[in-house]
């Protein structure tokens, strides 16, 4: 596993699914972010429940297609299988990046 923090894979995982929607859409997400949610760039990952809720905001129901691709992309970064309780149900985007980086965490204190 490589050095790089939790944090940092999970920009690179937003990073990556913004840009699918373009270069000109993924700086409108940005403005958007930061000039009506006053939430910049590097502060993401550390503000990932109102990044969540600005994104919800600014895509209603298309939200859902970003924040699974940011998943999937999240997932491939961190190259490990999620521990996961199934019994617990569907996980929402903000679960989901939580319970990734008690694994990503987990897995880092026993390498």
């Amino acid at each position: 596993m490589s050095n790089r923090s939790f944090e940092k894979l999970l920009l690179e995982a937003v990073e990556e699914g913004l840009s699918s929607l373009g270069d000109s859409a993924k700086d409108v997400v940005y403005f958007y972010l930061e000039k009506t949610c006053n939430i910049n760039r590097q502060d993401i990952p550390y503000r990932i429940e109102e990044f969540t809720d600005a994104i919800e905001n600014f895509f209603g129901a298309g939200a859902k297609v970003l924040e699974i691709m940011i998943m999937k992309l999240l997932y491939e970064k961190i190259g490990h299988v999620i521990e996961y309780d199934p019994e617990v149900g569907d996980l929402v985007f903000t679960e989901y990046v939580a319970a990734v980086r008690q694994t990503f965490l987990k897995k880092k204190k026993r390498a």
